[in-house]
């Protein structure tokens, strides 16, 4: 059943009863519905009880009045934690834990673990950072008031990703300004146990990047499943359970 938290701000819903001990953000262009076959389970009752929200712009919410970066999405989500409990784990899948990393410095004393999965942690190997000359150079004119809005607008939907070209207004903004961040820093600075669920077959975000993020990590773990793609919480929800549970109290 929907439910509206933060003062109607935020929409998603709870498994289980009592204040959530598990919060769980999803990926881009996802809702709170991906997380259904991994909480809708016994085990997420009582003290393990289970949250998730639709990010604002996906599902009920409404989309943010700017181009947010990840850090805003994270501070929008501070007033949930007034219904959570003490101690809570954050799972984040793909753009969801690229909000989870900046919650432990907003929230001291309040997460207890990380559970990431398909998270874009590092720039992937051989990534071309830089966009299509074609494309850049139909942005300067632009610029300069050479081609109209409606030609640069066919430009970046031919040069843009499908993530591009289906966002719509101030969501295409939110999705260039996630393109630009680097969260190197900010892994370097956790110092709370992180999991690392990955899908072997992962081509949005690969196993490369999971593995060097173990790196500037304190405190993680890398688990990796064969056969499983991006979308690790409808692939393989029991896996994700089951590395969540492992983090929880008996």
């Amino acid at each position: 059943m929907l439910k509206s938290f933060a003062d109607g701000h935020l929409f998603g819903r709870t498994w289980g009863s009592g204040a959530p001990s598990v919060l769980a953000l999803h990926g881009w262009r996802r809702n709170h519905l991906d997380f259904d076959p991994v909480f809708a389970v016994p085990e997420f009752e009582g003290a393990h009880a289970a949250m998730a929200v639709d990010l604002p712009g996906f599902g009920a919410t409404p989309p943010p009045p700017d181009g947010w970066g990840s850090f805003q999405y994270a501070v929008n989500l501070v007033p949930l934690f007034d219904d959570l409990a003490d101690r809570v784990t954050v799972v984040g899948h793909s753009f969801g834990g690229r909000v989870a990393l900046h919650l432990p410095g907003l929230l001291p004393g309040r997460i207890e673990r990380l559970v990431l999965t398909g998270v874009p942690l590092l720039d992937r190997e051989g990534r071309r950072r830089r966009p299509k000359l074609a494309f850049r150079l139909g942005r300067r004119l632009h610029d300069l008031g050479v081609i109209s809005d409606r030609r640069m607008e066919s430009l970046r939907n031919k040069h843009g990703s499908p993530d591009y070209r289906a966002a719509q207004g101030v969501m295409r903004q939110v999705f260039v300004r996630l393109l630009s961040e680097q969260y190197g820093t900010v892994l370097q600075e956790l110092t709370l146990p992180v999991t690392l669920l990955w899908g072997a077959d992962d081509t949005e975000v690969p196993v490369e990047v999971a593995q060097r993020a173990t790196t500037q990590l304190s405190s993680s773990q890398l688990i990796v499943r064969p056969g499983a793609g991006h979308l690790t919480p409808t692939e393989i929800p029991t896996d994700l359970r089951a590395a969540i549970l492992d983090g929880l109290p008996a």
